[in-house]
């Protein structure tokens, strides 16, 4: 495809916000699960070490 300007380029032939969209929409998702896995991580040591805990200690 060939575009005239910057504009035709991101306007995508009247396809543009759908085109776009989906990209932004990718890279969230992209930056965010690995900051929910690192949080989801997290919480599954601290659940461990909660149930060594209660293991070793039962009183």
């Amino acid at each position: 495809m060939m575009w005239s300007s910057a504009s035709d380029f991101f306007h995508m032939g009247g396809y543009g916000l759908y085109v776009w969209g989906s990209y932004i929409v990718c890279a969230a998702f992209m930056l965010a699960e690995p900051l929910l896995a690192r949080h989801r991580h997290r919480q599954a040591l601290r659940d461990a070490a909660v149930q060594t805990r209660d293991q070793e200690d039962p009183s």
